[in-house]
């Protein structure tokens, strides 16, 4: 992987292929590798005439590890995207994120309205304009000697996860205390780049795809059939639903 400063945090990050460009923004205690090349997105877009960039957030994956909450949130996280597209003097492209990512782009959208061709929010639906619930027992199985004294099934879960990517968990237990922003309602309604909202059926997590691009002005919803929010992300129905996305907005 490739590394810049991104206001003095060191990021990774990938940059693949030629063609139009797209920003891909991994979920929580994932990162590029897990995330984006091997569930065979990177190979899909690139193959598809696409030139792929992908970060690994700070805090994950070979990026650096932060271990105060005022280093982490997504709008900071936002500005990590921002800065990369600027540092490969990329004026404009095309976001994807997943779970956190999607909330990542969210706040890109927000705030840098120029940098977003298009976004595509995979893995977040209706819920990501709700209050990110049970962080802190999240956060403390993070911290836990051992998964085997985590009791909460959803928190274990988010452990066994974090584990099987190598990730480092004290950076994953900041960063998920400081997981707080919503986007607000008003902010997603006033979003004017086209958006795909893409979300797997069984995805608890996520909630509804089709709730939340019914806020969002000309938004698609595509929803994953039978997928829940782990499985969702390498679906082939995904994938063909993005490239299709892509085509029609150019």
């Amino acid at each position: 992987m490739q590394h810049f400063s991104s206001s003095g945090i060191d990021i990774a990050y990938i940059d693949e292929g030629e063609g139009d460009p797209i920003l891909l923004i991994h979920g929580f205690a994932s990162n590029v590798q897990v995330n984006w090349v091997d569930t065979g997105w990177v190979r899909t877009l690139t193959r598809a005439g696409y030139r792929v960039i992908a970060l690994d957030n700070r805090g994950h994956g070979e990026s650096e590890k932060l271990y105060d909450e005022k280093y982490y949130g997504a709008p900071l996280m936002a500005e990590d995207a921002r800065r990369l597209l600027e540092h490969l003097n990329i004026q404009s492209a095309h976001i994807m994120g997943y779970s956190m990512g999607a909330r990542i782009t969210a706040f890109l959208l927000k705030n840098h309205r120029s940098f977003v061709r298009s976004a595509i929010f995979g893995g977040y639906g209706i819920n990501m304009a709700r209050a990110i619930a049970g962080r802190h027992p999240i956060a403390k199985a993070l911290e836990k000697g051992s998964i085997d004294d985590v009791v909460n099934r959803t928190a274990r879960t988010f452990r066994a996860f974090a584990e099987s990517t190598g990730s480092d968990l004290k950076a994953l237990a900041t960063c998920y205390r400081a997981a707080s922003e919503i986007i607000a309602i008003d902010d997603l309604k006033s979003i004017k780049a086209p958006v795909l909202v893409a979300v797997g059926t069984l995805d608890v997590i996520g909630g509804s795809a089709t709730k939340l691009a019914e806020i969002i002005p000309g938004a698609e919803a595509l929803e994953i059939k039978d997928r829940d929010h782990m499985k969702a992300v390498g679906d082939t129905s995904y994938k063909e639903g993005v490239l299709a996305f892509l085509k029609r907005v150019g």
